[in-house]
């Protein structure tokens, strides 16, 4: 029964909930349902209900069931999986596949409860536990399994996380519950306070994702967008370019670099030196802004770089890591 059973290792992150299976993402949509609200029912997720956004009527609710990277609704996010695992293993129960499902570093037991809950309602036979950190060390092939340090940023979009890992697990690490979604909304607040134009979050992270950028460029990209104004309430254009946007994000991407700072501050010497050799990899769609790896070089003065893989890193390393139980169990969160 077993063998004909799939092993799914998944990422449930605030934005996007990825799946992979045997080195594979099998699965790839936003974390994000709409729900009727009269009868707390699912009527669409992913993609579909992110399309919604902000376009529907009173009757439905569009929301994201995760915040800063743990679950704020249980009962969505239990909706969500359920119909994940049913996309990936067909309308029959008779194969429960078997889970393993990240979490972030240095979440509360109730809070990782509430992710190993879920996962086992919507129909899953097993289900672990791993951080983030280590997960994402997995995919990316760092050399964990070794005595030597090795460092990784994870730049989700409602945590930050920064982890030294040696000997398969977390030798010190910091979790800072802000990430792409506050670099959005410090974009519509700059936008507010200087032009008196109101955005959507969803204009605000077009912008970062076409001109943003973690430190000034070269060449000056520039983008119109529309927007209400705050004093007529009417529709008005504008030109951002992407000098503002860098000065906009500015704040956040400081505490994201203090978080990092922070724990190579408490990592013991022997392992800083080892970082200092290697470099710090940065994952997650956050480490996709443009330049964040040299305003982090040059803040910290250790050398980073951008993975191969870092979007989809998370989910590849819990898939293989349900391959490695018996050698990380001993790391893992216990529930």
């Amino acid at each position: 029964m077993a063998l004909l059973s799939k092993e799914l290792g998944i990422d449930l992150g605030t934005i996007f909930t990825r799946a992979a299976e045997g080195g594979q993402i099998v699965l790839e949509e936003p974390t994000v349902a709409a729900i009727v609200v009269e009868e707390q029912k699912m009527v669409a997720w992913g993609q579909e209900a992110q399309e919604m956004f902000g376009r529907v009527p009173e009757s439905i609710e569009v929301t994201r069931p995760l915040q800063n990277g743990v679950i704020a609704d249980y009962e969505v996010t239990e909706y969500l999986l359920e119909a994940l695992l049913r996309r990936l293993c067909g309308p029959v129960r008779f194969f429960r596949p078997k889970v393993m499902i990240s979490v972030p570093y240095g979440v509360t037991s109730v809070e990782s409860r509430a992710v190993h809950e879920a996962a086992l309602q919507a129909g899953s036979r097993e289900v672990y536990l791993i951080q983030q950190p280590l997960s994402a060390a997995i995919g990316v092939d760092l050399p964990i399994g070794t005595p030597s340090g090795n460092m990784i940023v994870c730049l989700g979009g409602g945590a930050t996380q920064a982890g030294v890992l040696a000997m398969y697990g977390i030798v010190t690490a910091e979790t800072l519950r802000s990430g792409g979604l506050s670099l959005d909304e410090s974009i519509v607040a700059y936008v507010r306070k200087k032009y008196g134009l109101i955005i959507g979050k969803l204009t605000a992270e077009q912008v970062k994702l076409k001109i943003g950028a973690a430190v000034p460029q070269d060449e000056e990209q520039s983008m119109e967008i529309q927007g209400q104004d705050q004093v007529t309430g009417l529709p008005r254009p504008v030109t951002l370019t992407t000098g503002e946007v860098v000065e906009a994000m500015q704040d956040e991407l400081e505490d994201i670099v203090d978080t990092v700072r922070k724990v190579l501050e408490k990592t013991p010497p022997e392992l800083v030196s080892d970082i200092i050799d290697r470099g710090i990899a940065l994952t997650g769609g956050g480490a996709l802004l443009r330049g964040i790896d040299k305003l982090m070089t040059k803040e910290l003065g250790v050398p980073a770089y951008l993975v191969d893989n870092p979007t989809v890193c998370v989910a590849e390393g819990a898939a293989r890591g349900l391959s490695m139980y018996p050698i990380i169990r001993r790391n893992l969160p216990t529930v």
